[in-house]
């Protein structure tokens, strides 16, 4: 078993308030989880133009594992009103 884990720190820049912020992040979960990765607010849940989200995904292929964070690092760095600010990405063969 392989387990792979990415923390994103995310700077919402469209965000004025907690409210504008969960809504943007709500949107943005739901449409990352289709990609069958679990994912969680893990940091700054008080701060309403940053956020930090923990994605993971468990396989026996790395290279499939290494696929999906990567798709899920593309598609944070395009979608509106975020910017990517830092990436951690762990791997881990249990």
């Amino acid at each position: 078993m392989i387990i792979g884990a990415s923390e994103f720190r995310l700077r919402i820049t469209g965000a004025r308030s907690l409210k504008e912020k969960r809504k943007t992040l709500k949107s943005l979960k739901d449409r990352v989880s289709r990609m069958n990765i679990s994912v969680a607010e893990v940091d700054d849940q008080d701060k309403w133009q940053a956020a930090t989200l923990a994605f993971a995904v468990v396989s026996n292929d790395t290279g499939y594992i290494n696929s999906i964070l990567d798709r899920v690092a593309r598609y944070l760095t395009d979608y509106p009103d975020i910017e990517l600010v830092d990436c951690q990405t762990e791997i881990i063969h249990i």
